[in-house]
């Protein structure tokens, strides 16, 4: 049986691609494990939930068959983030009551805790999910892939197709929003 070592060490992605371009389909593995996490987390902030796991399979299914159509292997976080907002903007609309309805169950069985710092916690998750949601699918985004997937800006421009004014743009529109949803329910700025 052979072993795959997905130690981060393994190359650079410029280097995976190659080889799995010339038929390492080993190699795949590494890049997914590479970059699942942050993929996972962008799609949650994005869609919810309700279908986390088929969404993953989807980006990286597109991932795999769209590698030979990759121009630039060296860019391949960029372009792996840009079929992970085409998914979730693919499935967005059919989500969204499927999510809001998930985040009621969750949240109701997550307040059932006993310690009052978890408590305080969950709430400022659940004030966070709700503003989020709250936002045009557009601010979301930027607010997510900035804010809490730590993308710059720059790289947020090409993963979206838009000019880096246009990001911070709408970066800063985000924030007002979120700021003043925030305030809206009592949150202390």
């Amino acid at each position: 049986m052979v072993s795959v070592d997905v130690n981060q060490n393994e190359g650079s992605d410029a280097d995976l691609v190659q080889r799995c371009l010339k038929g390492d389909r080993q190699t795949f593995r590494v890049l997914y494990q590479r970059y699942q996490h942050k993929v996972r987390s962008t799609l949650y902030q994005l869609c919810g939930t309700s279908v986390l796991d088929d969404l993953m399979q989807d980006v990286f299914l597109r991932a795999w068959k769209g590698l030979p159509k990759l121009k630039n292997p060296q860019h391949f976080s960029t372009w792996l983030y840009r079929i992970t907002w085409n998914v979730a903007t693919d499935r967005r609309q059919q989500f969204a009551k499927q999510r809001s309805e998930q985040e009621t169950l969750n949240n109701h069985a997550e307040s059932t805790t006993s310690d009052p710092s978890d408590l305080m916690h969950l709430h400022y998750q659940d004030l966070v999910k709700r503003g989020l949601a709250e936002l045009s699918f557009d601010h979301r985004t930027i607010l997510v892939l900035h804010d809490l997937e730590d993308l710059p800006q720059k790289q947020i421009a090409e993963i979206l197709a838009v000019p880096v004014g246009t990001v911070k743009s709408r970066l800063f529109h985000a924030r007002a929003a979120m700021r003043k949803f925030l305030e809206k329910q009592g949150v202390q700025l």
